[in-house]
C-alpha cells in the first residue's frame, strides 16, 4: 500500500479527478494548500507598497492505493496536471503502513477498497 500526495494547480483539479475516475480511482482527500517552489512567487503593488507573494495557491490530493494502482495513479495525475510550465506541482509516493476502515474494521488492501 502507498499514500500518494500530489500538489497541483487548482485549475487542474477537475481534469485530474475526471481522468482518475476514468481509471476507477475515486477515493481521495482534497485540501487547499499554499506553497512555493521553483517559481518563487511574484511581486505586487498594493497601495503604493511592494508586496512579495511567495506562497501560491495549490491543491493537495491524498490518495491511498494498493501497490498495483501506484503507477497508474501517478501517471494519470501527471498526464492530467501537466501544462509544461513551472509550478505544475509535485507528487510524493510514501509507504502506507496500515489502513483501517472505521465502519467495518477491515484492514490493509481491503480497507483501501
Amino acid at each position: 500500500m502507498k499514500l500518494i500526495i500530489a500538489y497541483i494547480q487548482p485549475e487542474k483539479l477537475n481534469d485530474v479527478k475526471q481522468k482518475l475516475r476514468d481509471k476507477s480511482i475515486t477515493k481521495m482527500s482534497v485540501t487547499n494548500a499554499l506553497g512555493c517552489g521553483q517559481q518563487q512567487g511574484y511581486e505586487e503593488h498594493y497601495r503604493g507598497t511592494v508586496v512579495e507573494v511567495n506562497l501560491l495557491k495549490k491543491v493537495r490530493l491524498e490518495i491511498g492505493v494498493t501497490d498495483e494502482f501506484v503507477d497508474t495513479t501517478v501517471s494519470t495525475i501527471v498526464d492530467a496536471a501537466r501544462s509544461g510550465s513551472i509550478g505544475d506541482g509535485k507528487i510524493f509516493v510514501v509507504p502506507l503502513e496500515q489502513c483501517v476502515r472505521i465502519r467495518t474494521g477491515q484492514t490493509g488492501d481491503a480497507a483501501i477498497g
